[in-house]
């Protein structure tokens, strides 16, 4: 094992993959104005670039050990739980399919004056990306209904757009079958239900200031139309059941498997999906988070080498020398996986790419797992929602052109109230609010959502 120094050198490969990435992605999107350039790139190549510059370092341990090094890493059983929740939700989002989240927003439409219209989509965009767990698909399927509300009753598209935007982020954050959470809790051994009350005393003030904003600038609007369109709410009841169930605490295995028995007879019963096609939208769904897998496997074994390298000594020792006590160790957790995301445009890869240094950072500044978890996420979901080049943004202004409306990032920007006030909440909770001072982290808490097995010689 390395020494208490380190060896800054190990960490050269995470240098390697965010040079390339960020480097080809800034080529892509600006330079050679390819749409989507950043999301263009196959990341887990990159990745297995940056494996074999990891394996080509430390000659002194043969081929063969770091092989054994890197299983080592990739069977973790933090790395295994988390491929196996990866795919359950998967399968989960596969069964249930997203167009029945429309139905939350037509309803509240129908229901609720036009003048609260911004503040409706806001609304049904939170409750939404909470029960789809993706931001990305919330904005998809949202924007164009934000669109409409905007060409029918006069409010500005960037607002409306940005209210949706902001909502999705509020779900990302906290959904229990998010990508994010997943990667968070399993990252840092905590219950998704311990993290969830931890992120949602973050949230909560965040979402209530941009509501009470957005109303602020509706009131001062001339509205005029309606927009309105048949729903049908019974095929949330699957979303209903995985949402109530981890907020319960419920293991998160019998949630989601929950959540897909009843889905199936949902979208059959309700003629959504024909009985024929249902396994095969379970394949597509677990299809769906390939590539978020093998980021998982490939950090895995990349970081178990630089770990054996001395790498994490190093970055923590840098880190220990700029950030100084228990705050000030939060805001270096907040910003280390800030940084990822800002490379990487994603806020799952930053987690995965972040969690093993968070993991050392929350041992030596006595930080518990759940607000470790927390940290990630609500940091990464801070600077994802803001970033003009993340898949949020890209796919939010993609919705609009699809329809004729032309709007850009920088019109967005000024509108996401919710991302700017979760990172004020977040640092109001840091700073100011008494953390959990006193509890020692990694000791009498339980590991993950799962159940132990009885390891047999």
């Amino acid at each position: 094992m390395a020494d208490k120094k380190g060896n800054v050198a190990a960490l050269l490969p995470i240098g390697v993959f965010l040079v390339l990435y960020l480097g080809l992605g800034i080529m892509f999107e600006y330079g050679m104005g390819i749409s989507m350039g950043f999301y263009n790139i196959p990341i887990v190549v990159i990745f297995l670039i940056a494996l074999l510059v990891a394996c080509f370092q430390n000659r002194k341990v043969s081929f063969d050990r770091k092989l054994t090094i890197m299983g080592r890493g990739i069977g973790d059983k933090t790395i295994v739980t988390m491929i196996l929740i990866f795919m359950a939700a998967g399968v989960f989002v596969g069964t249930v399919g997203r167009d029945s989240a429309e139905s939350v927003a037509y309803l509240m439409l129908s229901i609720i004056p036009a003048e609260f219209s911004v503040a409706v989509l806001f609304v049904v965009s939170c409750f939404v990306s909470l029960a789809m767990g993706t931001s990305v698909g919330t904005i998809t399927l949202i924007t164009p209904i934000a669109a409409a509300v905007s060409a029918a009753s006069g409010f500005s598209l960037p607002l409306c757009v940005g209210s949706v935007m902001g909502g999705a982020m509020f779900g990302d954050n906290l959904s229990f079958i998010s990508d994010t959470t997943i990667a968070a809790c399993q990252g840092q051994g905590c219950k998704m239900g311990d993290k969830f009350r931890e992120n949602f005393k973050i949230a909560l003030p965040a979402a209530l200031v941009t509501l009470v904003i957005i109303l602020v600038l509706s009131l001062g609007e001339n509205i005029t139309g309606t927009v309105q369109n048949d729903y049908n709410l019974i095929e949330l009841i699957p979303y209903l059941i995985v949402l109530i169930g981890g907020i319960l605490g419920i293991n998160v295995f019998i949630v989601l498997l929950a959540g897909i028995v009843v889905g199936s007879v949902v979208v059959v019963a309700t003629g959504a999906v024909p009985a024929t096609d249902l396994l095969g939208n379970m394949g597509t769904g677990a299809a769906g988070m390939f590539e978020t897998t093998m980021v998982a496997v490939l950090v895995s074994a990349i970081c178990a080498l630089i770990r054996e390298n001395g790498g994490f000594v190093a970055l923590l020792n840098g880190i220990k020398r700029v950030f100084k006590g228990r705050k000030g160790g939060q805001l270096g957790m907040g910003l280390l996986v800030g940084a990822m995301d800002i490379a990487t445009a994603n806020n799952t890869v930053a987690i995965v790419m972040a969690n093993p240094i968070a993991h050392e950072m929350a041992e030596t500044y006595d930080i518990s797992r759940r607000k470790t978890a927390s940290l990630l996420d609500t940091f990464s979901c801070v600077f994802q929602g803001v970033i003009p080049y993340g898949a949020q943004m890209l796919v939010a202004i993609s919705a609009c052109t699809e329809l004729g409306y032309a709007v850009s990032a920088f019109q967005i920007m000024p509108f996401l109230f919710y991302p700017f006030f979760l990172l004020i909440s977040s640092l109001v909770f840091i700073f100011v609010i008494p953390d959990d001072r006193g509890y020692t982290p990694h000791h009498g808490e339980e590991d993950f959502d799962v159940v132990e097995v009885e390891e047999v010689a």
